[in-house]
């Protein structure tokens, strides 16, 4: 923290949605928190415009291509550019920077978020397949470095909040939920013919595309199982899911007495994205309080597996260990990409993930060399799963 007393922010993935609002909150708080660096993928445009209004001292783009585009602003903002993938490594680890918000998306967010925790930083942890493909390495480079994790999904933010003060002891299970997304209610004979546009149409949440299907296969849930595992210490046991449509609890926690504490709020991503940029300290923020003067109906539900096969799958690779679960989240970005580009329809998602796994055999999570090659080679046999139509089913 500077002598000023803000802290300083670095944020991996600007451009996206989680970055996006995490900049409309910074803004609003110019006395708590300062960016010091901002790091996009292809969108030069609009980080151009970022740089220009929150004036960071480095900016990276993803996609050198586009390094020319962002020199006008960088030069009026006196920032420095870098591009490629050294960019957003030299953003994770800017020496200014207190706090990093890892929000880049998919596998390309692992080896900035690791960057960031090996220097030692406050990770603000909106890339969940960091944790899903190398938990262990994760951990091991925040206890090393005396770096945190803070997680900002709304689930893990709202586990995160009912442990504040609590032994791990305590604890009998954490139960995470989930909306069911837009397709939670339609007969499963139609899933086949549901389109990318009504996939990522979220009956709640405001997300990219990605997440958004997802959610709609309950991969999501899922990878957050995983992800749960790593920041709690806790087995695949322990961890529950239910469905709840009204997304306003966001989990909860079970005590060994029997109490179930839970954490309620406006679904708005500024709140756990504002948790983490202050944790510990709590402050007035533009989420709403909730309304709790009136009737409201709480629904819970428990997960069809038929329907959602995603959620099992996510589970094995959980027991199977090592590399699974980093074969489970490549195979799922490959099938997701595929479904969005029109290759694969909708129930082929998560029959393209357990073909992968079925061929995988999984390695100790000992380096991140290990994690990269159980990436790439799970991508390989995902492609070429669905160049011969093994997943149209």
């Amino acid at each position: 923290m500077r002598r000023d007393g803000r802290r300083g922010v670095a944020i991996l993935g600007s451009t996206g949605s989680v970055g996006v609002q995490a900049l409309d909150l910074i803004a609003r708080f110019p006395d708590r928190f300062e960016v010091v660096a901002l790091a996009g993928g292809r969108n030069a445009d609009l980080l151009a415009r970022q740089v220009l209004e929150h004036r960071p001292r480095l900016v990276a783009i993803g996609d050198e291509r586009r390094r020319a585009d962002l020199l006008a602003a960088a030069r009026e903002a006196r920032a420095e550019v870098v591009a490629g993938a050294e960019g957003l490594l030299a953003a994770a680890a800017h020496t200014d920077a207190d706090v990093v918000l890892a929000a880049v998306a998919g596998a390309a967010g692992l080896a900035p978020s690791y960057r960031a925790l090996e220097a030692g930083k406050t990770v603000a942890l909106a890339n969940k397949e960091s944790l899903v493909m190398a938990g262990l390495l994760m951990r091991r480079a925040a206890d090393e470095s005396g770096g945190r994790m803070v997680p900002v999904d709304s689930e893990h933010s709202a586990v995160h909040q009912c442990l504040r003060g609590a032994a791990m002891s305590e604890v009998r299970r954490v139960i995470l939920t989930a909306s069911g997304g837009p397709f939670r209610n339609l007969p499963l004979e139609k899933l086949a013919f549901v389109t990318p546009e009504e996939a990522v149409r979220h009956p709640v949440w405001d997300m990219g595309k990605k997440i958004s299907v997802d959610s709609a296969t309950l991969m999501n849930k899922g990878l957050e199982v995983i992800e749960a595992h790593w920041l709690f210490d806790l087995p695949g046991d322990r961890l529950d899911v239910v469905l709840h449509p009204q997304s306003t609890v966001h989990s909860m926690v079970e005590m060994v007495d029997g109490s179930v504490i839970c954490q309620m709020s406006a679904p708005d991503m500024r709140g756990p994205i504002q948790y983490a940029l202050g944790y510990p300290e709590r402050f007035p923020g533009p989420v709403p309080s909730l309304d709790l003067s009136g009737p409201r109906t709480l629904e819970f539900f428990p997960v069809d597996r038929e329907r959602f096969p995603s959620l099992g799958l996510a589970y094995g690779a959980l027991e199977a260990g090592g590399t699974a679960p980093a074969a489970l989240n490549a195979a799922n970005e490959v099938a997701v990409q595929a479904f969005l580009e029109g290759r694969l329809a909708f129930p082929g998602i998560p029959r393209l993930v357990e073909q992968v796994l079925s061929r995988h055999r999984p390695l100790p999570v000992d380096s991140m060399e290990a994690v990269l090659e159980a990436d790439r080679r799970s991508r390989a046999v995902a492609e070429e799963v669905l160049e011969r139509g093994g997943a149209a089913g």
